[in-house]
């Protein structure tokens, strides 16, 4: 089945669909326009990359081939944490450790903006402060304190401890072993913050389009932009379209991987019930590479994610397969059955750094947030904007963070891939 129709099939039992009104429909683009920018992609990246440009006064039309926040954007977990996917010494390894300081500060600028645009703008999307990273297992644990450690004496950013002994305090499972607590990171219905966002846009200027896939790109001294029913010229391009492409710029396709993730949402609890699941109310995620993730909903659910496909295919049953998995960090809710269960595909890079940059044509960029970018999207929509404002100072260090295409072709990549995350996930289970 193509990623479309299999995505599409995804967002039918999808909480965030069912709890989050679509107050306005964008029309689709009919004719031909011009304008400053020309924005592709309709999600957490691209709408904050077009609040900006309206703030530096420049005519901004954004094109989204589907809703406003189809993909990740409005489906994710809706956690948002400090730091990037990958670790900090992938970045210090590229970058130095100077530069690697600055990117750990701009991941919490991007924390920041958050709060900032949910007051600014008035978002209702039930922002919970909160954030807890757990261990399985004591090996894990240590190498987790070892961790927040360095963070600590390095970067200069305190973390909680939390020992075996003090676990209960914060989480009510056996699953866990020991962890840290960031308040400063936490968690929202990502898909009213999405929505929120395109409001705000719209107040501010920017023409968006939903339902207008663009079909082709011809770069150059001003950009045109194709779609089944207009043309835009731009002065300025962004691609943040992430897996949805479609094949518009075929060299960064070869650098991102569309990765299915899957998430559950329970029957409302008594919130005393749900309260003594998680007393401090913050997202929480295990330390193994293929991670498990949950956190409470504002009407007093629990929402647990944690199976991914590396080959697109949907997983089996896959509200009773989520249900085991949210049994095994929770027992005690056994008797609490699964209402909603849905899925969407998440572009990560190889070594999960982020990959943004320019291509010829004045075209930018954005890609490869790896699961990692409820945070991340919207400091990204901040330093394109700069760079194309004419300040390219921050926008560029992220740029030269290095990517490689996935090994094997368009033929062979996704088999690659499959049997590479199956070794991760023996790994994690060995411990």
């Amino acid at each position: 089945m193509p990623l479309l129709d299999t995505d599409r099939a995804l967002t039918r039992d999808s909480y965030y669909a069912a709890t989050a009104q679509r107050e306005v429909v964008y029309p689709p683009l009919s004719g031909s326009t011009s304008c400053d920018v020309a924005i592709v992609g309709g999600g957490l990246a691209g709408l904050s990359a077009a609040i900006e440009l309206r703030r530096q006064g420049l005519d901004v039309l954004l094109l989204e081939a589907q809703q406003i926040g189809f993909g990740a954007s409005g489906r994710n977990g809706g956690q948002a944490i400090h730091g990037l996917a990958c670790e900090q010494d992938v970045v210090e390894a590229q970058l130095g450790l100077d530069d690697a300081k600055q990117v750990w500060a701009m991941s919490l600028e991007a924390l920041d903006l958050i709060r900032q645009r949910i007051a600014e703008h008035r978002i209702d999307c039930n922002w919970q402060d909160g954030y807890l990273g757990l261990a399985t297992t004591a090996a894990k644990g240590r190498a987790l304190a070892q961790w927040a450690d360095r963070i600590e004496r390095v970067y200069g950013y305190p973390l909680t401890r939390i020992t075996p002994g003090h676990l209960q305090q914060w989480i009510n499972s056996p699953r866990f072993h020991s962890g840290i607590h960031d308040p400063r990171s936490g968690h929202l219905h990502p898909l009213k913050y999405t929505l929120g966002l395109a409001r705000a846009a719209a107040a501010a200027g920017v023409r968006l389009h939903e339902n207008t896939a663009v079909t082709a790109l011809q770069p150059g001294d001003t950009p045109l932009l194709h779609t089944a029913a207009g043309t835009v010229r731009a002065r300025q391009v962004l691609l943040a379209g992430n897996v949805y492409l479609q094949g518009l710029a075929p060299d960064l396709a070869a650098r991102i991987m569309p990765v299915g993730t899957y998430i559950a949402c329970s029957a409302a609890l008594d919130p005393a019930r749900l309260q003594a699941l998680i007393p401090s109310r913050s997202a929480v995620c295990d330390t193994n590479f293929v991670l498990d993730y949950f956190r409470p909903t504002a009407d007093h659910r629990l929402l647990y994610g944690g199976r991914v496909s590396y080959s697109t295919l949907t997983p089996a049953r896959l509200a009773d397969s989520m249900r085991q998995r949210m049994l095994a960090s929770f027992p005690q809710l056994a008797d609490v059955p699964v209402e909603y269960a849905w899925g969407g595909f998440v572009d990560i890079t190889m070594n999960r750094a982020p990959d943004f940059g320019r291509l010829p044509g004045h075209v930018y960029y954005l890609q490869g947030f790896s699961g990692h970018g409820l945070a991340l999207t919207g400091l990204a929509g901040r330093l394109v904007a700069e760079a194309i404002g004419g300040d390219a100072r921050r926008f560029d260090v992220f740029a030269r963070l290095k990517h490689r295409p996935f090994p094997g072709g368009a033929r062979l990549r996704t088999p690659a891939l499959v049997l590479g995350m199956a070794w991760y996930r023996l790994r994690d289970m060995l411990g």
